[in-house]
């Protein structure tokens, strides 16, 4: 597997992530089961199954290489170094469940009466309370709560805020009713995906990711990020909110106080951006590449890789490589992240400024990555050692413009006859 000798800043907490060779190159996520195509990339088999069959992709989506071959050869060897990795990680949070019938609670009779309760009056807020604080107890009375029915209760109360008799009472009802759902596991087969996912619930947790306060908003995108981990199509909610769908997502993102808000908004966006080049264009329409670009500066490891990605996704479109362009810091954020940040960002900085190069090259364009740095970057990834797809990169990259770029004083000469220039 291939690794860039690059010294990365020191940033606290750094063994919370996964290494960057167990993560997706599309998703960013741990990979559970990975597979090799015939670019030597490996990506998790779910994802690189819905870039083929789903989306009818005919590239590589890590190099942007045309394909003819779409076979996926299970990696066995790095699943074995994932599963050790997680094993020694998660050690401490297995559950181990020993009983094939489920019993009722401890609360079971009270989180009955309480939704009938819920049921009948309508007064509904503070019940719902009382119901929040039982779940809050551990995983059991949130097992019974489930048994119970309790989600497709919550669901109805979801689905009356679209009412256009909707008042306050009812909508304060609805943050409360998110505060409980946005705890339970949501799997693409399980009943609470299913709720969840029905058009008028996707639009009912829209208009909280609008209106709602800051925990409520959290409480959906929390909802939404879950979603995102299973088969869920989202092409109904683009379709049915548009941009505005995109700007909330924004906004969320832009949250200095909510940080882990920030980052579950990131995550959809990568999902959602994966899935089609219409969600770009609705994406950049919406601002996205001026947001990230704003806020890169001051973003963390993880979530300076994220949005690496989603700057990524966008710059596979002309009017997202256009956006970078034109913005007056484009070029510099992402060149400034290049080998200061982590090998990932590193990777997918010069995925973008590849892109750039390939597809945007103008004279204008050229100049500022000399001035600004872009140029040094690449110069330092290309007199490395080892051999990389990241470093195959760089040398096409000066093959496309070397001879723009050698004009200049600062240029080296002794890479001339290296790059056959």
């Amino acid at each position: 597997m291939e690794d860039l000798e690059i010294s990365e800043k020191n940033t606290p907490a750094d063994h919370d992530f996964p290494p960057y060779h167990f993560r997706c190159p599309i998703s960013m996520e741990l990979m559970k089961d990975p597979v090799t195509i015939s670019t030597g990339v490996t990506y998790e088999r779910n994802n690189i199954e819905k870039w083929f069959f789903s989306y009818k992709k005919k590239t590589c989506p890590a190099t942007m290489q045309s394909l003819e071959n779409f076979d996926m050869i299970p990696n066995h060897t790095l699943k074995r170094l994932i599963v050790a990795w997680q094993t020694e990680e998660d050690a401490k949070n297995v559950i181990c469940s020993t009983s094939s019938t489920p019993r009722p609670s401890a609360k079971h009779d009270e989180i009955q009466a309480l939704l009938n309760t819920i049921m009948s009056s309508p007064f509904k807020v503070n019940s719902i309370k009382k119901l929040r604080s039982i779940i809050d107890l551990d995983d059991e009375m949130k097992n019974d709560f489930i048994r119970s029915n309790g989600v497709e209760v919550l669901v109805q109360i979801l689905d009356q805020i679209l009412l256009e008799s909707s008042d306050f009472t009812t909508f304060r009802a609805c943050e409360e009713a998110l505060c409980i759902l946005h705890q339970l596991p949501i799997s693409g087969e399980g009943k609470t995906f299913k709720l969840l996912s029905k058009q008028e619930s996707t639009r009912s947790m829209t208009v909280m990711l609008q209106r709602g306060s800051t925990e409520a908003r959290l409480h959906t995108i929390t909802i939404f990020k879950k979603m995102a981990k299973t088969e869920y199509d989202w092409s109904f909610v683009i379709q049915d909110q548009g941009i505005d769908f995109f700007k909330s997502l924004l906004e969320l993102l832009s949250d200095e106080i909510c940080s882990k808000a920030s980052s579950c908004a990131l995550k959809v966006l990568i999902e959602i951006l994966t899935a089609s080049k219409k969600n770009k264009l609705r994406a950049i329409e919406a601002g996205a590449v001026c947001v990230l670009i704003e806020l890169l500066p001051d973003s963390n490891r993880s979530k300076c890789e994220k949005m690496l990605q989603v700057i990524k996704l966008l710059c596979e479109c002309s009017e997202g490589r256009q956006a970078l362009v034109e913005h007056s810091m484009g070029i510099v954020a992402v060149s400034k992240n290049m080998l200061h940040v982590s090998n990932a960002a590193t990777k997918i900085g010069v995925k973008i400024i590849w892109l750039i190069c390939n597809f945007h090259p103008t004279e204008r364009v050229l100049e500022e990555m000399l001035i600004c740095g872009s140029v040094k970057k690449l110069l330092a990834l290309l007199q490395m050692d080892s051999r990389s797809s990241t470093k195959d990169k760089v040398v096409k990259i000066f093959k496309m413009h070397g001879n723009s770029w050698k004009r200049y004083p600062c240029f080296p000469w002794d890479l001339k006859d290296y790059l056959d220039l």
